[in-house]
């Protein structure tokens, strides 16, 4: 069982920047494909960013290519999740998310851990 928590949620304004951070408790996450998805009043809880166990490869959804940055650190067994240029639509709760599949992906489904989630808002 890992159990995640993020944290670094809250109130920006847009064009600002926020980190958000994902940690284990009871397990190291360096063997786990890790992700964040967020979910949008209203909508969907969608894909936003992986990466791979050793960090070298990461994924993103196209809106917050460029914008966003996932990194890791094994040592410290948290996940990270910058967020720049910050817009309103990009306000959501963002989940941190592990996956035990041998390939990168961008289907919930595939994920088997999930924190609670932290909110974060962008005003305009």
């Amino acid at each position: 069982q890992v159990q995640l928590v993020e944290s670094g949620g809250g109130l920006v304004q847009a064009g600002g920047s926020l980190r958000l951070s994902c940690t284990a408790s009871q397990r190291t996450l360096s063997m786990y494909r890790m992700g964040w998805f967020r979910q949008a009043p209203g909508k969907e809880r969608e894909f936003v960013s992986s990466v791979i166990p050793s960090g070298s490869l990461t994924y993103y959804t196209d809106s917050v290519k460029g914008r966003f940055t996932i990194s890791r650190d094994n040592a410290a067994n948290t996940v990270y999740l910058q967020m720049s240029s910050l817009k309103p639509e990009d306000t959501a709760v963002y989940y941190c998310a592990a996956s035990t599949a041998s390939y990168s992906s961008r289907i919930e489904h595939d994920y088997r851990y999930w924190g609670p989630g932290t909110q974060v808002t962008v005003s305009s």
